[in-house]
């Protein structure tokens, strides 16, 4: 087992070992927190958790004690089970973040985006777009864009990756270079959690290497201990006790070493694939988004952070407010005097006797109004309308009063929060979109596929209106741009049409 994970001139196995240990320690267990509560999943808990249904949802994690019949601070065995069933309450989860991420995916990558080569020959630039085009969508098209946006909005930060087959890009010489590109290059983008950037001393915005780091299950069994076994790190593996051992599939980690000009694969300690790159020598073509800007930081804003008190407030109150009507909307009995009542239920037609003259029965309960619980749950609402700039319009609950203003003024006005929000990530994202292209341009002009100068490698991101269009509108302001002297071809692709569909000249 090789000891070395590093390289020679570059990093060496002591900073990897350090920062994979850093990242799980201190920043991993943030970023999964922050997905589980976009994810909010329904976890099996058994008897334990308290929970009649058996499993729990992520987000009741933020409830206080007195709605879930659990204590933190007293441990898990400071009341019985059956003590944490009775006093367990009305548990309402009601998920607002996760819509609102998604609302803002769409509105950012609902529809395709397209990549613009400023080469000032034409013919050459139409060749990049087409490169640059099967590329991305050899990698995954919009459904990849879709998943870098999911991914940056929930953690904050996506990085893109850059893969280039050199041998594929050789094999593939003088065919048509969208076929050899789509072939030989790959854009893929990686999980925070596995990320782990190590970053340049004097200029944090540089990599002087990434590492991807992550465990996968193997198609393998093993024999450990029932106390369980500890992480593997580097192919390490510390025993927790020598108790009775039991049979479980078998894990594995793996790490990607990326340095400017190399590359090398570690599974379980051992080096099994590694090379060194002519085509990209002085960079790590790894691609670094921001999902909101964050001055003299690697990581970006997440969207999901900012929430998650207004979220625990939230199915705090709805779980209050779901247990008092509980309490409130059946009507219940007090009987004084009577010998048997609490055995046989109160049914219509029943009629009970007693030779007790002081013998009664009270009713009470009945659902009653509570307009400052009410309010205060609107308030909640509101407070989450304006932190992720997202308001129920957006999701479809037309509620906003729009006055006599035409649809689409109306639309931009109460929206103009979201759409605000949408421009400035256009930036963060577009940016990535253009230095990823960048890179692919740079491998393919080295291979001798696409030959572009750096004055020709020029490029911008052509992004749709984020509202619906209404299709006379579009046609209208096509017709303008047209007399001004914009091509076919830049028209067509923004109505939304290809050189290939059918009816196209």
């Amino acid at each position: 087992m090789p000891d070395r994970l590093g390289t020679e001139r570059g990093l060496d196995d002591a900073l990897i070992r350090v920062a994979i240990e850093e990242h799980e320690k201190a920043v991993a267990p943030r970023l999964e927190e922050l997905w589980r509560y976009f994810r909010n999943p329904a976890e099996p808990v058994g008897a334990e958790g308290g929970s009649s249904r058996g499993w729990r949802l992520a987000q009741e994690a933020g409830l206080p004690a007195r709605v879930t019949g659990r204590s933190s601070g007293l441990g898990e065995d400071a009341f019985s089970l059956d003590d944490r069933a009775r006093t367990r309450r009305e548990v309402v989860i009601e998920n607002d973040i996760a819509w609102r991420v998604l609302t803002m995916v769409d509105f950012l990558f609902g529809r395709p985006v397209r990549i613009a080569s400023e080469a000032s020959d034409a013919g050459l630039a139409a060749d990049v777009e087409r490169v640059l085009d099967a590329v991305w969508e050899a990698s995954g098209g919009l459904a990849l864009l879709q998943d870098v946006a999911l991914l940056g909005h929930v953690y904050g930060h996506v990085d893109l990756a850059v893969r280039v087959d050199e041998g594929a890009l050789a094999e593939l010489a003088g065919e048509d270079p969208a076929v050899v590109a789509a072939h030989a290059i790959r854009i893929e983008p990686i999980e925070a959690t596995r990320g782990v950037p190590i970053l340049s001393a004097g200029d944090y915005r540089r990599l002087d290497g990434y590492l991807v780091h992550f465990e996968r299950e193997l198609n393998e069994v093993e024999r450990t201990d029932r106390a369980g076994r500890a992480k593997r790190l580097f192919g390490r593996e510390r025993a927790n006790g020598r108790a009775s051992s039991r049979l479980q599939r078998k894990r594995g980690t793996v790490t990607e070493v990326f340095e400017p000009g190399r590359w090398r694969r570690v599974e379980d300690g051992e080096v099994v694939a590694e090379r060194a790159s002519s085509l990209l020598p002085d960079v790590v073509p790894v691609v670094h988004v921001q999902n909101g800007s964050q001055p003299f930081r690697y990581s970006g804003l997440s969207e999901v952070e900012a929430l998650i008190p207004l979220q625990d407030e939230l199915n705090t109150r709805l779980s209050d407010r779901a247990s008092r009507v509980t309490m409130q909307s059946f009507r219940m009995y007090l009987a004084k005097g009577l010998d048997g009542f609490d055995r046989v239920p109160v049914t219509p037609g029943s009629v009970w006797s007693t030779n007790n003259p002081d013998a009664s029965i009270e009713s009470f309960g009945g659902d009653g109004a509570s307009p400052s619980e009410e309010s205060h749950i609107e308030q909640i609402r509101e407070a989450m309308d304006k932190a992720s700039a997202v308001p129920p319009l957006a999701g479809g609950v037309v509620r906003a009063k729009v006055g006599n203003l035409t649809s689409a003024n109306a639309l931009r006005i109460t929206l103009l929060s979201l759409l605000a929000k949408t421009a400035r990530k256009r930036v963060t994202y577009g940016r990535g979109i253009v230095e990823a292209s960048g890179l692919v341009l740079d491998a393919l002009a080295g291979a001798g596929v696409l030959m572009t100068g750096e004055r020709e490698r020029g490029l911008r991101v052509a992004w749709p209106d984020a509202l619906p269009s209404v299709p006379a509108e579009d046609l209208s302001a096509a017709e303008s741009k047209r007399e001004l002297g914009v091509g076919d071809e830049r028209l067509l692709a923004e109505l939304g049409y290809g050189s290939g569909d059918p009816g196209v000249v």
